[in-house]
């Protein structure tokens, strides 16, 4: 399975963490198709921050044109999907989104978006839910992920059987490419 994931505490806070995603998707980023999903942001603080999150795909070189916004009110389709190279969730409530996930059918959808190569970029509740810490959770990392953190998220490749906590601070990022898996 070639995945390709990035989970990140706030988003593209660095150049290294922008870098990686758009080798991930492996096009120029004027020809990038990207799904925004807001769908974690239900409360006025996370809501705050979606314009913050959106110039993360703008200032990437993504035109607006190229980026489609969905609230997880139904699945989408893998057709619907396939108009994506990358899907883009942003933070907010972990619980929340996990729930909009499981209860509109999307998880099929996206774990098959993924498991074809599809660019997976998880912010703050986004990286939450792909990480060990909700039942049911999408299962991309093993350990538990605490985001927002003051410490934490040393540089270097870790396994991921093994390593059963991660804290990142705001400008790090977990990258999970090839079956590698690595702290940017």
């Amino acid at each position: 399975m070639m995945q390709k994931i990035l989970l990140t505490s706030a988003g593209f806070e660095t150049k290294t963490i922008r870098d990686a995603f758009l080798a991930l998707v492996g096009k120029p980023p004027e020809a990038i198709r990207a799904l925004f999903i807001p769908t974690a942001a239900n409360d006025p603080g996370a809501i705050a921050v979606l314009p913050k999150c959106m110039n993360d795909l703008l200032n990437a070189g993504i035109p607006a044109q190229n980026i489609w916004v969905f609230d997880l009110h139904r699945a989408l389709t893998a057709e619907e999907l396939s108009r994506a190279d990358a899907i883009y969730f942003t933070g907010g409530s972990p619980d929340y989104l996990l729930e909009r996930i499981n209860d509109t059918g999307f998880r099929a959808p996206l774990q098959a978006f993924v498991e074809g190569g599809g660019v997976y970029v998880g912010v703050s509740a986004g990286a939450v839910i792909g990480a060990g810490n909700l039942p049911h959770q999408l299962g991309y990392l093993r350990a538990t992920l605490h985001v927002h953190m003051q410490d934490g998220g040393t540089d270097g490749i870790f396994d991921n059987a093994t390593v059963a906590h991660l804290d990142l601070k705001n400008d790090k990022a977990v990258l999970i490419h090839n079956g590698t898996y690595q702290i940017i």
